[in-house]
């Protein structure tokens, strides 16, 4: 969503947009199908407009004209095999907002002792994570 921005500019990356924010709807291996079937009828649709290419004459080098689109579906692309693991093992949960707050907690103890040199930062972290694991 980051690569995407609020309000994109391009139809496909309004359509991208959409589909990626339909994500956290999928609780079902049915649901999952149908997003996966979103993601790739998109990219069916959008793969020459995500291809397109900028090139220097002078050079011979090239660029992808549209990264930030481009750049989004790549990483989804690449992380589908191992998005939907929370649907087979219900341990596993289906957001990292707890992984986010524990570390921003975190981030909160050691801005506190901001002074630590490196080695006593490690060792912190690690009596952090002995005390929070109890």
């Amino acid at each position: 969503m980051i690569w995407l921005r609020m309000n994109p500019k391009t139809i496909a990356g309004i359509e991208l947009r959409r589909i990626v924010s339909q994500l956290h709807k999928v609780d079902d291996e049915q649901k999952r199908q149908y997003w996966i079937r979103s993601i790739v009828d998109w990219h069916e649709e959008y793969k020459s407009f995500v291809n397109e290419k900028s090139t220097n004459i002078s050079t011979g080098r090239y660029w992808f004209k549209h990264k930030n689109v481009r750049r989004s579906f790549v990483v989804i692309k690449k992380a589908l095999p191992d998005m939907f693991q929370y649907l087979n093992n219900p341990r596993i949960p289906k957001s990292t907002n707890g992984l986010e707050s524990f570390f921003g907690h975190l981030k909160g103890h050691l801005n506190v002792h901001r002074g630590l040199s490196y080695e006593h930062r490690k060792d912190f972290i690690r009596w952090y994570l002995h005390f929070k694991n109890k």
